[in-house]
């Protein structure tokens, strides 16, 4: 099985960028091969196409985050690629989504959960994912630790070349996220990485919640944004409004359908493009509330690993493997299982599927950096 490489990035956004690049350079050739097929078929565009579809979102990142788009270059000059293709790899959903395909209708999957103090055996906080995304994609995954004083260094999974995606930082915000369905119709808006960048950049938890509220985004999502301190808020978010979730008994779960409402706009015509999300959730809440009574904390990454493994509805379940009776450039699966403990600042993943692997310690304290005594 392959083994996800660690990168570790400082310096200015460009030396950071360049430094991603070049650690990462084999991912991002084969992410880009990837996308140039997945958009041809999806979308019947080549890849010239697709490049000057993404410079459309160039400005729109200047204005909102000029920093992340000098970080965006670096990693094109670091990878020797250019600064169009990787922001279209930073793009893609958005990009995707203006299309009527089935590779947009199948929404970027993912499972995740927050478990508070009063759902664990060790009282610690605990929260991760199961990654599900295209099988094409599954040997270009990268793990970053980037040092940005004095902003918080954060550790995060991403698909080589991209800014931003799931994971946590130095000031104990971490952050999970999760594809929803629908097209508003709205102005572009900042891409879902950038985005997610922004809100792993910051300080204080109510600067993370603030985040979403105060930047147009393109596409909807979920953000399930935890905090060391035994705080978790999920929030649906669209590019015209938001709704928001809390732990019940605990426990905090989000699949790929509307749990708070479905959003006006889109509530005559919408359908889950996941129906499986319908039963992942309560078979997931179900797994997870036997936190509560494991055997400390070994017990715990247990429960959380066994959950994570469900295989209810195979090949759709909580833990997703390929469907066969797909084509190839369509067939999903979970890339990456992720388990952070944010109390001990230990960041865990499963290269894959959490049913075939075991454990990772990454070898970071996720509290080795600013913001680590707030």
């Amino acid at each position: 099985m392959r083994t996800i490489p660690l990168i570790e990035t400082t310096g200015s956004p460009r030396e950071r960028g360049r430094q991603h690049g070049e650690a990462a350079r084999e991912e991002i050739g084969r992410s880009l091969a990837y996308y140039r097929e997945a958009f041809g078929v999806a979308t019947g565009l080549d890849w010239a196409g697709v490049v000057a579809k993404a410079r459309r979102w160039r400005p729109l990142v200047a204005d909102v985050a000029p920093h992340l788009l000098e970080e965006v270059d670096g990693i094109a000059e670091g990878a020797g690629a250019g600064p169009d293709d990787i922001l279209a790899l930073n793009a893609r959903g958005e990009i995707v989504r203006s299309y009527d395909s089935e590779f947009t209708d199948m929404a970027d999957g993912c499972s995740s959960y927050a478990l508070m103090p009063e759902a664990t055996a060790d009282q610690h906080v605990y929260c991760g994912q199961n990654w599900d995304w295209r099988i094409g994609m599954a040997d270009t995954t990268v793990l970053l630790r980037i040092v940005q004083p004095p902003k918080p260094t954060i550790i995060m999974q991403v698909e080589a070349g991209q800014v931003g995606r799931h994971g946590a930082n130095s000031a104990g915000i971490a952050l999970n996220g999760n594809g929803l369905d629908g097209k508003f119709g709205t102005p572009p808006g900042l891409p879902q990485p950038f985005l997610r960048r922004l809100i792993l950049d910051s300080a204080t938890y109510a600067d993370a919640l603030k985040t979403p509220f105060d930047v147009h985004q393109h596409i909807a999502t979920n953000l399930l944004i935890t905090h060391r301190d035994g705080v978790a808020i999920d929030l649906e978010t669209t590019p015209e409004n938001h709704r928001w979730g809390y732990p019940e008994s605990g426990v905090l779960v989000h699949v790929n359908h509307y749990q708070y409402g479905i959003p006006p706009a889109i509530e005559r015509t919408y359908r889950p493009s996941s129906p499986d999300s319908l039963f992942r959730l309560p078979r997931l809440e179900a797994g997870l509330r036997a936190a509560r009574d494991a055997a400390g904390a070994d017990g715990v990454r247990k429960v959380v690993k066994d959950s994570m493994s469900d295989h209810f509805g195979h090949p759709y379940g909580v833990c997703v493997h390929p469907d066969d009776r797909l084509d190839p450039v369509y067939r999903g699966e979970t890339v990456m299982h992720s388990l952070v403990d944010l109390t001990a600042g230990e960041y865990r993943v499963i290269d894959g599927k959490p049913c075939e692997g075991d454990y990772r310690l990454l070898p970071w304290s996720l509290y080795d950096g600013p913001g680590s005594d707030v």
